[in-house]
């Protein structure tokens, strides 16, 4: 039986796919309570070291907000259906390959992940301004320090749609790669992303996105203060491990 989210492993990666194809992947309670659950419970298993989030079919990453269910049923909507917030608290990786439309709280969705990979057919929408709406996970603060604040006035408050070539023209994207090329290049990046020491990878993450709300002087010192006491909690064997896989990963770059 379908389920609104399809939940799947590959190797140390967890495959999260909105699995509403028929009505675009549309956001309802259902799969945003499932969407969050999963990625809590992603995040929460040592033995994933990466997430990739994408959308069922070649039509949508999300059409955004199931609008028809959140008029009848607002309270359904509750703190177990946010996913921002979840997404802001999760260690592990988030890579978002966007395919197709991407539309309002889907794009509130992409811009709290950790890096967003788009399909050249993928279009990108922030229509809260043409619903008469304010938005409620993010993408009004995220988008102006993602993208400067006047290219974020303009695609919110145009409420226009935005191409791929565009959006990563301006910074709203990562990367932009034929349709059947975007999962097997974010599962590329998902599984090297995984091949690394977890606690590093989350400690750098961590590292980033809270001296991001910082000015650079604290931010500097933030990062100066968790690396000492990131060295000193290591073992010489430790220490000497990484050393040599460095060598071996430069080696390996230098050969090819």
């Amino acid at each position: 039986m379908n389920t609104p989210l399809d939940v799947r492993r590959d190797g140390d990666v967890a495959v999260l796919t909105l699995n509403r194809p028929k009505a675009l992947n549309a956001l309802n309670a259902e799969l945003l309570r499932q969407l969050c659950r999963a990625l809590v419970d992603a995040d929460s298993d040592d033995s994933i070291g990466a997430i990739v989030l994408t959308g069922a079919g070649d039509r949508a990453f999300t059409a955004g907000m199931d609008l028809k269910e959140a008029a009848q049923r607002l309270d359904d909507f509750g703190p177990d259906a946010q996913p921002a917030a979840t997404l802001d608290a999760c260690r592990t990786p988030v890579i978002v390959a966007v395919n197709g439309l991407c539309i309002t709280g889907g794009m509130e969705i992409m811009m709290a992940c950790d890096v967003v990979y788009a399909s050249s057919t993928a279009r990108f929408a922030d229509t809260h301004v043409r619903l008469g709406l304010l938005p409620g996970w993010g993408i009004s603060q995220r988008m102006a320090r993602q993208i400067g604040l006047q290219r974020a006035k303009e695609v919110s408050l145009s409420g226009r749609f935005v191409d791929a070539e565009r959006a990563a023209e301006i910074g709203l994207v990562n990367r932009v790669v034929e349709p059947a090329d975007l999962m097997p290049t974010a599962l590329e990046l998902a599984q090297e992303i995984a091949g690394h020491q977890a606690e590093a990878v989350q400690g750098y993450k961590a590292l980033i996105d809270l001296g991001y709300a910082m000015g650079l002087d604290e931010a500097l010192a933030m990062e100066h203060d968790h690396s000492v006491a990131h060295i000193r909690s290591m073992s010489s064997q430790s220490l000497e491990a990484s050393r040599s896989a460095v060598t071996t990963h430069n080696r390996a770059a230098t050969a090819d």
